[in-house]
């Protein structure tokens, strides 16, 4: 049995991936751990072991490796592409000089590493449709470039030093049960709130500016495939394209309109967000993910959005 650190795990994807961890290997063998406590987070802080630790504390983080017998470090702590641009200084610091202390300590623990990258890692010279596994890479964003720059440590940990380290490139993800936490693609979970609550949203992002996307069970899924796959059949390892599905702003309100007809969908186009998701690519070619490791995703653009619009009514008690 696995013992996991997941580390900024009252995040977007931390905090409903360490409850699913805890499902699958036991309360006990997954060891929370975030810089803060938060509020609205007790079931993560309470349901299992919690530590408070900043991974760019390195001998903190090999206290709490070495202290819990960790084998598996699931590494979420990240500043995402907005706030990185507001503070580019510590988008490096958290995600670049943070990932290395975790590989660091699972080089001298003997523990194998997650870290997900992002469609952020690409940039406007890289093929904007069916995105290669293997293309050029050149992001304009400093979440971009340390996203880019991740892939490249966690591939030379591997080769150079024989850590386990795996990886997917995530596009945006949307949850009913977490609010997004600084990213570009923050607006498709807005839009299903206010589709609720007003019936009418103002997009932060243009018509007709498509984005991959991706239902969070589907992303907590490939997390824990990519964990448990099959390390002679891993190729890529630590940037495994993966997709669900790519919509605009306006093909996510039609299929609002499916379930919620009078809802209304504007703009208020944000020039630095716009700038950010036109140098991202509109679709991925997730074909080396789904060869090396089987992965396929359950929802598509509808499916997500019944789902979403149904959890949210109860979640919202509308």
């Amino acid at each position: 049995m696995r013992k996991i650190l997941v580390t900024g795990a009252l995040g977007q994807i931390g905090s409903e991936l360490t409850m699913g961890l805890r499902k699958t290997y036991g309360n006990d063998n997954v060891i929370a751990s975030s810089r803060s406590k938060k509020e609205g987070h007790e079931k993560v802080m309470e349901s299992g072991i919690f530590e408070i630790l900043n991974i760019t504390d390195g001998e903190r983080l090999s206290e709490v490796v070495k202290k819990h017998k960790i084998d598996t470090i699931v590494n979420l702590a990240a500043v995402l592409s907005v706030v990185g641009e507001k503070n580019p200084a510590r988008a490096w610091d958290v995600n670049m000089n943070g990932l290395y202390n975790v590989l660091e300590v699972a080089r001298q623990e003997s523990c194998s590493v997650f870290t997900p990258s992002s469609i952020a890692a690409f940039g406007l010279s890289t093929p904007q449709d069916n995105t290669p596994q293997d293309t050029i890479q050149r992001p304009n964003t400093m979440y971009g470039v340390t996203k880019v720059a991740g892939e490249l440590l966690c591939d030379y940990y591997y080769t150079k030093f024989g850590v386990d380290t795996r990886g997917v490139r995530l596009p945006g993800l949307i949850s009913y049960q977490t609010l997004p936490g600084g990213g570009t693609t923050d607006y498709a979970v807005e839009i299903y709130y206010e589709a609720l609550k007003n019936k009418k949203y103002a997009s932060f992002i243009a018509e007709g500016t498509k984005m991959d996307m991706m239902y969070m069970p589907d992303a907590l899924d490939a997390i824990t495939q990519l964990l448990e796959a099959n390390p002679d059949k891993l190729i890529h390892r630590n940037a495994f394209n993966v997709t669900a599905m790519s919509f605009a702003p306006e093909e996510i309100a039609a299929a609002i309109r499916k379930v919620i007809p009078e809802f209304e969908l504007s703009y208020d186009v944000d020039k630095e967000k716009q700038a950010i998701a036109e140098s991202w690519p509109n679709s991925l070619d997730d074909t080396a993910a789904r060869e090396e490791w089987g992965w396929n995703p359950k929802y598509d653009l509808d499916s997500m959005t019944k789902d979403m619009l149904e959890k949210l009514t109860i979640k919202l008690g509308i």
